[in-house]
């Protein structure tokens, strides 16, 4: 195919070249002259030929001078010929030159075939999509398998079955047992979701056909059912074959229930994938695998048993899964003695692997731009949090005292209420240096390991994003507050909605989930406002009652500019 277009480019534009040499080549120059010229020369029976070209124009030579052509306006005068003729003037007629005809004609032509391959090279791309999809088959060395992918263990080990079935149907047929039809996997971004499908796939040494739920919105209505199609026809090809559809939301949402606020393309193609998912058959060796991080907006259709048989959850990696992930990307690198990769998991917890793999990148960048030849603790530290809150800004000549002093003491409000509130958490930096984010400075606090938070966690969490505010309204007056708490606010106002009405661990609302039932009162928002204020007059009343050591930690930051737990356990000692 490329070939081909390669062909069709050359011949054609051979072509343009040629015509429009030639056309340049033997292009006459004509001379302009008015009527009144034309007519004393032919009364003075000096014109020797005149041709007629579209009746619009007159083609002149004269009698001692047949090289020169001058080109005169047609008068359009009825026996203008005659009188012509009667001068004993050869006249001649004639169209726009031939030349000139087949320039046009050669560009009309080459327009139409380029329109043709720009038509063919777009509905090309839609097959491409499917067949770049599987080039991992082509080459081995790009092969993903279980080796690439550290730890979702719990995750593997339910893919395993789906892997076996594929390699050996007849094993699960013996048993009247059939191939689940479409596994789908979810949880946050940057879980591992793409990798554990090209992984079933590396594994089971079967084509994997690789598209996103946005190659199939169109704006054309059936463009994305027809690409559906296409697809599944690709793989059922190969008879045996994983087909992935990554973001599925972004065709599978719950459709309108109704006509008016539907998505006719969007339908269309969801239910095409529906159609074409209940045709398998049932030992067909060719299974979907679809990913995203909104399930809760997917058409139940495509989550009944027969579509989508089985859930996986890919979350956020635990300690031993973090640790198997840091050294696995750290196997291509030089890491320094100095480096303790079980520190690292222990202090990099809520990381998804997406962003550990970028921690270690980055402290690869770090260390090859100091010129250094292995990645130590420095470097990763500097990695930390580069990739938490952004790289420290070199130019802090514009900073004023009181806008470091304004930071010190917003950050020692939140280091202080982690400490009194959280003592499980460590604090492993506070810094009042700016990033490139735009933040003026951040406390960095570590939480455990947990499963759950308990509804005293939560309370505490919010008095700790609320202690910033405080701290500045205690020391600066309350006409003094900055907007330095924007975030924090906006985190502390999610985390208190969540705690009224999706954790139903408000006394008043009780146990009651608002949001499935789809309820939005301004009365949830009034106690909202209630309960935020109960927390910030708590978290205000504990820092007045320890504001000695709020005055310490911001002293201490102002002179080093970034403390960590040791500092602050040796002033709250």
């Amino acid at each position: 195919m490329k070939n081909k277009k390669l062909v069709i480019i050359v011949i054609s534009a051979l072509i343009l070249i040629a015509s429009i040499t030639t056309f340049l080549l033997t292009k006459k120059e004509y001379e302009d002259m008015t009527y009144n010229e034309f007519v004393n020369y032919v009364e003075q029976s000096s014109v020797g030929e005149v041709t007629i070209i579209d009746d619009n124009t007159l083609y002149v030579k004269l009698k001692d001078n047949d090289k020169t052509v001058y080109k005169v306006p047609n008068p359009l005068k009825d026996g203008f010929k005659e009188y012509l003729l009667l001068q004993d003037i050869k006249v001649g007629a004639g169209s726009s030159s031939g030349l000139e005809k087949t320039f046009q004609t050669v560009g009309v032509g080459l327009l139409l075939i380029g329109v043709f391959w720009y038509i063919r090279k777009g509905s090309g791309n839609n097959k491409q999509v499917i067949v770049d999809a599987n080039k991992n088959k082509i080459n081995n060395n790009n092969v993903v398998n279980f080796s690439n992918v550290a730890g979702n263990e719990e995750a593997k080990d339910l893919v395993g079955d789906i892997i076996d079935f594929i390699k050996t149907p007849e094993k699960y047929s013996s048993m009247g047992a059939r191939m689940p039809r479409g596994v789908l996997l979810y949880g946050p971004p940057g879980t591992g979701k793409t990798l554990m499908a090209k992984a079933v796939a590396g594994e089971a040494d079967v084509p994997y056909y690789a598209v996103s739920g946005s190659d199939f919105i169109q704006m054309y209505v059936g463009v994305g059912a027809s690409r559906i199609r296409q697809l599944f026809k690709k793989a059922k090809k190969s008879e045996k074959a994983v087909i992935f559809i990554d973001e599925i939301d972004a065709i599978g949402k719950t459709r309108a229930g109704k006509a008016s606020a539907s998505n006719d393309e969007r339908d269309q193609t969801l239910n095409a994938l529906l159609t074409e998912m209940s045709g398998f058959n049932d030992n067909e060796g060719i299974v979907v695998i679809a990913a995203t991080n909104r399930i809760d907006t997917l058409d139940p259709a495509l989550l009944r048993p027969g579509r989508f048989d089985r859930q996986i959850e890919i979350g956020l990696p635990d300690y031993n899964a973090r640790r198997a992930i840091i050294s696995l990307h750290a196997k291509n690198k030089p890491i320094h003695d100095t480096v303790d990769i079980d520190s690292i998991a222990k202090d990099t917890v809520y990381f998804s692997g997406a962003m550990l793999e970028n921690l270690m990148n980055e402290a690869a960048i770090i260390t090859a731009n100091s010129n250094e030849k292995a990645i130590r603790k420095e470097h990763i530290d500097k990695a930390f949090y580069t990739v938490i809150a952004g790289a420290e800004k070199k130019d802090r000549s514009n900073i004023t005292d009181k806008d470091r002093q304004i930071t010190a003491y917003h950050e020692a409000g939140h280091a202080l209420m982690t400490k009194l509130l959280l003592p499980d958490n460590i604090i492993s930096k506070v810094t009042i240096i700016p990033s490139t984010r735009g933040a003026g400075g951040f406390s960095m606090s570590i939480p455990k390991d947990k499963m759950y938070q308990s509804k005293k966690e939560i309370v505490s969490n919010i008095k700790v994003l609320l202690a910033g505010r405080v701290a500045e309204e205690i020391i600066f007056g309350e006409d003094g507050v900055t907007t330095g708490a924007s975030n924090d606010i906006e985190k502390a106002s999610n985390l208190i909605k969540d705690y009224i009405v999706k954790y139903g661990m408000d006394d008043k609302f009780g146990l009651f989930n608002f949001e499935s039932a789809g309820v939005n009162d301004m009365a949830i928002i009034d106690q909202c406002r209630e309960e935020i204020k109960k927390a910030y007059i708590s978290a205000k009343d504990i820092i007045e009652k320890n504001r000695e050591y709020l005055s310490r930690i911001a002293s201490m930051l102002i002179e080093k500019e970034t403390i960590d737990n040791n500092d602050i356990e040796e002033i709250c000692a």
